[in-house]
């Protein structure tokens, strides 16, 4: 298992870089008229290429609400997930400071560096913050659960495909939500342009969402395919007194002497 320091450096490392890239698709985008498209792919791109890089290190969450799912089901421990969320939200914003430097105020402002709003278009056809908050969740329920399937689950295919998946399933989720609320589905992705740019509207959309939606994919998943296979193991064969047979298939097992625990070995001593 990889060191904490290791996985720590792997999620600011791989937060930062895809925030830099979402960001700056959407930045750029809302001034050039591009569209959805480009910046659906872009961001996509960014997170396949960030989970398949550094999901064999940290399991590539650079999601809080990755982090939160896999914490409810008990696939991270507490520190380790606290730790983990405190460094995407620093990576983001660092992040998000970095396109700061790097782009005019003119370049920036229109789209204060790609914050995630509800657009004015959505809202003159009705379209509420609740409505924003339940696209969010229902966005994220399908990230997360691909994040599950491919990358949590021991039975999926994160060696093979894990971050192509998921780099589509956020292709495809931005191609929906994209026009109406940003699609963020990550609460460090919206929080790193909201702080460096200080533009907090509606931002609770943006926390709530993302987390209800990860916890509904993540307790989903892990009733209908991951309780069985956490309770179930292969059964041994037993004699008559309940004592375990040897699988005929192993490998003869080498017995090493017992040592007592007070022996002179264990404790340190001089070779002379």
């Amino acid at each position: 298992m990889r060191k904490l320091g290791e996985q720590i450096a792997a999620e600011f490392i791989g937060t930062f870089v895809f925030v830099f890239i979402a960001c700056g698709a959407a930045t750029l985008a809302a001034i050039s008229g591009a569209g959805t498209l480009p910046v659906a792919v872009a961001i996509g791109l960014a997170l396949g290429i960030m989970v398949s890089a550094f999901g064999p290190i940290s399991g590539g969450h650079l999601n809080p609400a990755v982090t939160v799912g896999a914490w409810v089901t008990q696939k991270i421990e507490t520190g380790r997930a606290a730790l983990y969320i405190l460094t995407q939200l620093v990576a983001a914003a660092a992040a998000a400071g970095l396109l700061r430097l790097t782009l005019t105020k003119r370049i920036w402002e229109p789209s204060h560096l790609g914050a995630t709003l509800i657009s004015p278009g959505a809202k003159s056809f009705g379209f509420t913050a609740p409505k924003g908050l339940l696209l969010e969740a229902a966005l994220t329920f399908a990230l997360v659960l691909t994040v599950f399937a491919t990358a949590i689950d021991e039975r999926g295919t994160f060696k093979a495909i894990a971050g192509f998946g998921i780099g589509l399933i956020v292709t495809a989720d931005i191609l929906v939500g994209g026009l109406l609320t940003g699609a963020s589905m990550n609460p460090a992705r919206s929080f790193g342009p909201a702080l460096v740019s200080w533009t907090w509207t509606n931002f609770w959309i943006y926390v709530l969402g993302p987390l209800a939606g990860a916890v509904i994919a993540a307790e989903v998943y892990w009733f209908f395919f991951l309780r069985n296979q956490e309770t179930e193991g292969v059964a041994a064969d037993t004699d008559e007194h309940g004592v375990v047979l040897p699988d005929e298939g192993a490998p003869p097992e080498v017995v090493k002497p017992a040592e007592d625990e007070g022996s002179w070995l264990d404790e340190p001593h001089d070779e002379t």
